[in-house]
């Protein structure tokens, strides 16, 4: 194993952080972020109460992986391989 090129990988990216920077783009981006809240069902109130569970944050990776351009522009944006993300969304979404 080299451990020169392990320290140039970035570390994996959990659940909950990659909902927090899912909500802070859409927090950038008011017309996608209205665009999920219809989707959702949340008003701006439901939204700020919903803000930290798990049930948002599921909600919110399910969002960017549904649509191809904003998962691209989000990844891009946050310097993410899209693949890291969808290797998040898989676990939140097993086969079986």
């Amino acid at each position: 194993m080299d451990l020169h090129v392990d320290r140039l990988k970035p570390p994996p990216i959990d659940a909950k952080s990659l909902a927090d920077m899912c909500l802070g783009y859409l927090a950038e981006n008011p017309e996608e972020l209205g665009n999920f809240m219809s989707m959702a069902g949340f008003d701006p109130a439901s939204l700020r109460a919903s803000v930290g569970s798990d049930s948002l944050g599921r909600g919110l990776i399910d969002y960017f992986a549904s649509n191809e351009p904003l998962l691209l522009a989000f990844c891009a944006n946050q310097n993410i391989a899209p693949d890291s993300f969808m290797r998040v969304w898989a676990k939140l979404n097993p086969v079986g």
